[in-house]
């Protein structure tokens, strides 16, 4: 059984397994032995911190394999987003050019640099094994972490934002990032991820220009760039659309892949999950329909995926294995959403 847990820095070595099969783009994720333990220890501090409000606390996440303790995933959330430093987008806007002389009106497509999102409560880090990717386990590798937040909504913000990786292509080039970043810095797009990675994405934000870019002036292939997904995404861009986000006002300034947006009460698995009573039974439970469990606690948070037959209003029936991975007995609560 596959079981969300919080990280620890017994995981070390997993994770940074994970971080190199990582794409260019994934700077949470960097194969940086130092950052990823810095990292979980945030994290391990984040969790055993009594918290009334978001601040600078982060969540990580890991998808380990009961019977052999190997990792399979992971994901993060961000309590706020930018809380030290200023959290920088491309906002897309629409200037408008007009000539009343000579009648005419034109509506243009601009992208300006902005930090609109700082504070919001963000998604990152996400990792699932490739042979998990189109299964039931990428959606709780993704969603078990919106279930924490429905479970301690007080750690985190009325929105959530993240960022999808963009574009780019097997030698690892970006076109958005070569029509607008690379004359700025004298950096390949992985060169300039992977410095992020290692160090920070704002000290390069804040050198990218901070006047309006007029669209139609980009080449060809960066406007095609724009909004689309780099395929190894793409997992996590449809979980997280099903979930309800929106992708329209905002780009990555790197590689213009979507930032996609939504308010906190509004995701699925926060607005449809239900809290119910446990009722534990000795046979293993059959049938149903996959559902994502959690016990909602802090430091011993853990999530699963399970079939099960559980009618609204009633108590949950649990197999005694489900109740231990959960960490849960008999008269407990846990909080639960289909898939």
């Amino acid at each position: 059984m596959l079981v969300m847990r919080p990280a620890q820095m017994a995981d070390l070595n997993d994770v940074q397994r994970m971080a190199a099969d990582s794409p260019i783009g994934v700077t949470s994720l960097p194969d940086d032995t130092a950052r990823l333990g810095d990292k979980i220890a945030a994290s391990e501090t984040s969790f055993a911190a009594e918290v009334s409000f978001n601040g600078e606390e982060s969540y990580f996440f890991v998808l380990e394999d009961s019977e052999t303790g190997k990792l399979a995933g992971c994901s993060a959330i961000v309590a706020s987003a930018g809380y030290s430093e200023p959290f920088y987008s491309f906002r897309n806007e629409t200037f408008v050019h007009a000539s009343r002389e000579l009648k005419i009106h034109n509506k243009i497509h601009v992208l300006s640099l902005c930090h609109d999102l700082t504070g919001n409560s963000l998604l990152t880090s996400f990792y699932v094994a490739p042979e998990l990717v189109n299964s039931g386990w990428a959606e709780l590798n993704s969603r078990g972490r919106l279930l924490f937040m429905a479970a301690h909504p007080e750690r985190f913000a009325d929105s959530v934002v993240t960022e999808i990786v963009g574009f780019s292509d097997e030698q690892g080039e970006s076109p958005f990032w070569d029509a607008i970043g690379r004359n700025f810095f004298d950096l390949n797009y992985a060169d300039a991820e992977r410095l992020c990675g290692l160090k920070s994405r704002t000290f390069l934000a804040e050198l990218m220009p901070h006047y309006p870019i007029y669209v139609p002036l980009l080449p060809d292939l960066a406007q095609e760039a724009m909004g689309q997904v780099h395929p190894r995404a793409q997992i996590t861009f449809d979980i997280l659309m099903r979930e309800g986000f929106e992708t329209e006002h905002y780009i990555d300034i790197f590689d213009g892949g979507p930032t996609l947006h939504a308010r906190t009460s509004g995701i699925r698995s926060i607005a449809q999950s239900r809290v119910v009573p446990v009722k534990i039974e000795e046979a293993p439970v059959k049938g149903g329909r996959p559902y994502l469990v959690c016990n909602g606690l802090l430091q011993d948070y853990r999530a699963v995926l399970l079939d099960l037959d559980w009618v609204p209003g009633k108590p949950v029936s649990l197999s005694v294995a489900a109740a231990d991975a959960l960490g849960v007995g008999e008269g407990a609560s846990v909080r639960l959403v289909a898939v």
